[in-house]
């Protein structure tokens, strides 16, 4: 983990900066987890000092999340809406509003529909998210029993669709998910920084295997910080525990980084 001297270093950027960019994922970061997704609203405090970040600093606020960006909205209930990137890269909306479309491969497509038929072949639409570029099984709250039966029955069917059509499945907290290959957040982070100059402070924080590919492309120019009460291997630099810790974290970041004029 960062030793506090790097943190300390980091944070005196973020006084000097012209342009600070703070890049959050979303369920277990800035939200708690829940069985009942659509009730995954941020925690206590963030939608305030995400507003004062965005509205009195000189921070770029990017959310960075494998929801769709439609089931994201309604939760954030934040106006405007801040630039987001919806299923692990593959959905962008601007700050200005402006849509990026989903364009995924004719094969990676079939492989989606032939997994959603699949899925209700063996009856498990309760149990599944159909997003624009993956299909994902939740089984967050049930029986440990119950867990591993269906995460063994999930990775078969899953399995053969993702040879057959070049798909890739990966595990997150929660779930399994069966993903379009080509977009990641570790491609978001990349693409993100490839328009930033050196001299601009960049954060991203983030909780899952799914943040790891931004943790590792982060490396060298900014810092990764990993949200979660559990100690893991992780690229992450940092680690906050708790949600006082990211509301500490957050606090620190509109404080430290300059005021708009």
């Amino acid at each position: 983990m960062m030793p506090n001297r790097i943190l300390d270093e980091f944070l005196h950027r973020l006084t000097l900066a012209n342009q600070a960019v703070l890049l959050l994922d979303y369920d277990g970061t800035l939200a708690p987890f829940r069985v009942e997704r659509d009730k995954a609203f941020p925690y206590e405090g963030v939608r305030e000092l995400l507003t004062s970040i965005r509205r009195d600093t000189k921070t770029r606020l990017i959310i960075v999340s494998g929801r769709a960006i439609d089931d994201l909205l309604p939760l954030l209930s934040l106006t405007p809406p801040p630039e987001i990137w919806g299923c692990h890269g593959w959905e962008k909306l601007e700050e200005d509003g402006q849509r990026q479309a989903v364009n995924l491969p004719d094969e990676a497509r079939v492989g989606l529909q032939e997994g959603l038929m699949w899925v209700k072949h063996e009856g498990l639409e309760n149990y599944c998210e159909k997003k624009p570029a993956s299909l994902a099984i939740h089984w967050r709250g049930l029986p440990d029993h119950k867990i591993e039966e269906l995460r063994g029955k999930v990775n078969n069917g899953f399995r053969l669709i993702a040879e057959n059509y070049c798909l890739q499945i990966h595990p997150f907290n929660g779930g399994l998910e069966l993903r379009c290959p080509g977009e990641s957040k570790g491609t978001v982070v990349k693409s993100i920084l490839a328009g930033l100059s050196l001299d601009e402070p960049i954060a991203f924080l983030g909780d899952d295997l799914t943040d790891e590919d931004g943790f590792e492309a982060i490396k060298g120019r900014g810092i990764g910080i990993l949200v979660n009460n559990k100690t893991r291997p992780t690229h992450a630099d940092l680690q906050l525990k708790s949600p006082e810790d990211l509301i500490s974290f957050l606090k620190t970041w509109r404080d430290k980084v300059p005021k708009m004029k």
